[in-house]
């Protein structure tokens, strides 16, 4: 019958932090709940970036009720300074920040794109009637157009996506 912490009734079965540390698992160990013995690769990351001792120290200067979230914040950082020994959670915020920067700038666009789409479309199916022939386009010196219309339409590009 299992208790917790992966510890056998009567014999006790060593914590992924005792096991790595080659010690004796007490029942106390403040390690036990949190890095279980089938979970080695956890515990052995967090001793690789913050050492044993330190990793003891933050867990006996906490609450009880704060302990599982401060081994998971460091789980994590640890796993993130594996992956890159540098900038570790930073540099994996710093994409990511990156990306939603991107993300923005795209949807800018697009949304941008979308309005000036609606303003032609609404220019397209208005009901503008010609002009009404001004003494200026019967004599032809400064004619203007016969529909009022003051689009501007950028040859390279027409048909296509204003941005694409």
């Amino acid at each position: 019958m299992k208790e917790g912490g992966g510890r056998k009734q009567g014999v006790a079965s060593p914590c992924a932090a005792c096991k790595l540390l080659r010690r004796r698992c007490a029942q106390d160990c403040v390690f036990a709940p949190y890095f279980p013995a089938d979970e080695p690769q956890k515990f052995a990351n967090v001793h690789k970036v913050f050492g044993a001792s330190n990793v003891n120290k933050m867990l006996q200067d906490l609450p009880m009720h704060q302990r599982g979230d401060a081994v998971s914040s460091m789980v994590y950082e640890a796993n993130a300074r594996v992956r890159d020994p540098v900038y570790g959670c930073v540099g994996a915020i710093s994409s990511l920040q990156q990306q939603i920067d991107v993300l923005q700038t795209q949807l800018a666009l697009a949304q941008a794109e979308v309005a000036h789409l609606r303003v032609r479309q609404n220019r397209c199916f208005s009901n503008h009637g010609p002009r009404p022939t001004s003494p200026t386009n019967t004599m032809g010196s400064h004619a203007k157009p016969i529909f009022d219309m003051d689009m501007v339409v950028d040859q390279a590009s027409y048909g296509s996506s204003m941005w694409s």
